[in-house]
Formats: structure tokens, sequence, C-alpha cells
């Protein structure tokens, strides 16, 4: 073998080896490639289901709220329609009709309502059954704030008072 031979093969021989090396290289870059892109796909999945979910949500809320628009809008109509009628009530209401009438008082009804009050402030355990007898109702005037407070004579110092 001649020595152009030799080198001729040497340099075929490096430039394999180079061949290899950068072919080794490749691989790896192409490996790490292939794997982002399946986890890239396997991220688009998940976006394409949430995407699907948020559509899906949103449907809902459209049917939600136009069954709240319509609902709505029916509480408004017969809020309006009462409203109406109210105010036509009200005007054609004679003058007499609008004053509060005062309720008439049954005087029995009125005695036996002051026993069960004059039981009550006399402490008795129960109050009287109707129909039975009791003691005959006196009607007093009404006391004052002041009878009350001064209804006893004022303490004297060293008489239990405050000194």
């Amino acid at each position: 073998m001649s020595l152009v031979a030799l080198t001729m093969n040497l340099l075929l021989a490096g430039l394999l080896a180079a061949a290899l090396a950068l072919g080794w290289r490749l691989n790896r870059r192409l490996k790490g490639l292939r794997d982002s892109h399946d986890s890239f796909a396997v991220a688009v999945r998940e976006l394409n289901a949430a995407a699907q979910r948020a559509e899906q949500g949103l449907a809902d809320l459209r049917a939600a709220t136009d069954e709240a628009v319509d609902t709505l809008a029916d509480r408004i109509e017969k809020g309006r329609t009462l409203a109406a009628k109210l105010e036509r009530l009200i005007t054609q209401a004679p003058a007499q009709a609008r004053e509060v009438p005062q309720p008439q008082i049954d005087p029995a009804q009125e005695r036996k309502l002051g026993a069960l009050l004059a039981a009550a402030r006399e402490g008795r355990g129960t109050p009287m059954r109707p129909g039975a007898v009791s003691e005959p109702l006196v009607l007093r005037p009404p006391r004052s704030v002041e009878d009350e407070l001064f209804d006893e004579p004022p303490l004297r110092l060293g008489q239990g008072g405050r000194g």
C-alpha cells in the first residue's frame, strides 16, 4: 500500500468517525424532540378538553341567563300590573274609606281584660277561669309617674338610705 492510499484511508476513517459522532448527537437531539413532541401532544389534548369544558360551561351559563331573564321579565310585568291595579284602586277609593276605622271595645271584654291585668299585677299564680265570680272590678284613674315615685315618704339619712 502506498502512502497516498494509507492517507486516504485514514482520512476516510476520520470522516466516518466524525459522521458517526454527528449522527449520535443528532440522534440524541431527535430523541429529545420526539419526547417534547409527545409532551406537547399531551398538552394539546388537555387544552382541547379544557376548551370543551369551557364551551359547555358557557352554554350552561347562557341557558341559565336566558332563564333568569325570562323569569325577571315575568316578575317585572307582574309587578307593573299590580302597581297599576293598586294605583287604580287608590284613586277610585272614596275619601272616607281611606280613613282607618277604630275598633269598637265591648265593655264586658274590657272588664275581663281589666280583671286579668289586675290578677297579673297582684301576682296571682293563675288567672281566673271564664265565668268564675271574682271581686268586683274597681276602676281607678290612671296614675302618673310622679304618683308612683312619691308614694312613700322620703328616706332620712341613717334609716337605710344612702349616706
